[in-house]
């Protein structure tokens, strides 16, 4: 659960719960109330923005009550919010105002009708600042909207990856349904569309000097990270229940292990190379990568080792061992990043062993020791061979990030007497210049 309710701090002086991280989850961000209604007067329909503020209202109230633990009361809400938000932009109104600066103020891109008319506050869950992001306009608006929904999918993933009974089994061991981990994969590759929706139809109507400026979490490479590393823990489950199944072949638990392989290393060296990661999210974010990197390669090297084993010439056996040993070390290597990542601000706990990482921490040290025994004498033979540890294979990769498209349009967003909005506009325009005149009077 890397960022999001790592920590978190109940009601009046009880102690904080270090929650345990199974997915990696973002740190919620919601809605601060702003004042739409006086704000979008004469610029959209009046029961649009009635709307608007209604949701927005909900999504703060709802989020802060819960602790952001009511997926799909809040995921209704961010639904029909973004679909009005939508209506909204395609619309084009246009009206122009004042608006004030606040903490982080963004007013920027392509004019989307209402640029400057409104000012859209968020604030991190728990965060008791009046405001950590402020801006007017409403491909921002939709950014962090989406975004919220990313986290959503991620920590309902997370949710279904630790069973609430677990406790009560016997010796502790961590069961999870099959149906609990196939939705939990659902969930992942629906965060993974999120998040590409973001930087490929979102992001890019920012220009450079705003995108540099945008909050850790809500940069290109840290999106383009959870968006890789979110099918990484999807194929990660779906090893967990090829180990399972009696039906899944050796080679296809191989081929999962290096697809798996694959997503975390592309996620690293997505993340590794940017500045963002000295610090926050991102820097929590790239310590989590490094641990599933590296028990995904042990799984991998495991796997293929018993694959290699099954040749007859002795040379299959060195690599098989070879393999082995690797894996065993990798295994090694992983519980201290593990220990690396729980640590790194905010405070995580790490969940028992589970999945495939639960059978293979029994497995590879077992098999890594029994193979060098029965083979030693290969491998005083074949010293050279130890030097040289097999490559992975190369697979296609199988998960793709769910498609998100933006929602229908609200007929209430899109209907509406452009004439009725003018008059509103101008009514509003007239009692603020009678409020003006009237003061003039009383200075004089």
């Amino acid at each position: 659960m890397g960022c999001a309710t790592s920590v978190y701090a109940s009601v009046g002086k009880k102690k904080r719960i270090v929650q345990e991280s199974v997915v990696f989850v973002l740190q919620l961000r919601v809605p601060v109330q702003s004042d739409l209604q006086r704000q979008l007067k004469g610029v959209a329909p009046k029961t649009t923005v009635e709307r608007l503020a209604c949701l927005r209202n909900q999504i703060q109230l709802v989020a802060e009550d819960t602790g952001g633990s009511a997926i799909s009361e809040l995921r209704t809400a961010l639904e029909e919010y973004l679909s009005l938000l939508t209506g909204i932009v395609k619309k084009n109104y246009c009206a122009v105002t004042k608006s004030n600066v606040h903490i982080r103020v963004f007013n920027f891109v392509e004019n989307d009708g209402m640029e400057g008319c409104v000012e859209f506050k968020w604030k991190t869950l728990g965060d008791g600042r009046r405001a950590e992001l402020c801006f007017t306009n409403l491909w921002m608006e939709m950014l962090t909207v989406i975004h919220m929904m990313a986290a959503l999918a991620l920590t309902e993933a997370n949710s279904l990856m630790i069973p609430k009974a677990c406790s009560d089994s016997s010796n502790s061991v961590r069961v999870v349904s099959s149906d609990c981990r196939r939705d939990a994969v659902d969930l992942l590759l629906k965060a993974s569309g999120y998040l590409e929706f973001c930087i490929r139809e979102i992001l890019t109507r920012f220009p450079p000097d705003i995108k540099s400026k945008l909050p850790d979490d809500m940069q290109e490479s840290v999106l383009q990270t959870l968006s890789i590393q979110a099918l990484g823990q999807g194929t990660e489950i779906q090893l967990g229940l090829a180990v399972d199944s009696q039906k899944a072949t050796l080679s296809v638990k191989r081929r999962l292990a290096c697809e798996q392989v694959i997503y975390f290393s592309q996620a690293y060296q997505c993340l590794s190379g940017c500045d963002v990661v000295s610090h926050g999210c991102a820097k929590k974010l790239l310590r989590f990568i490094y641990w599933k990197f590296l028990e995904a390669k042990a799984a991998a090297y495991y796997y293929h080792g018993l694959v290699i084993d099954k040749g007859n010439e002795p040379a299959c056996h060195v690599s098989a061992v070879c393999c082995f040993l690797a894996a065993a070390e990798l295994l090694a290597e992983s519980k201290k990043a593990c220990f690396s990542f729980c640590l790194a601000p905010p405070v995580t706990r790490a969940p028992p062993m589970w999945g495939v990482m639960k059978h293979l921490s029994q497995k590879i040290p077992e098999v890594a020791f029994r193979k060098s025994q029965t083979y030693g004498y290969l491998l005083e033979e074949e010293e050279k061979a130890m030097q040289c540890l097999p490559e992975l294979p190369d697979f296609q990769l199988s998960l793709r990030p769910e498609e998100f498209e933006l929602p229908e349009i609200e007929a209430g967003s899109s209907e509406g007497n452009q004439t009725h909005l003018l008059s509103e506009h101008l009514e509003d325009y007239s009692d603020n210049h009678d409020d003006d005149e009237d003061n003039d009077e009383l200075d004089h």
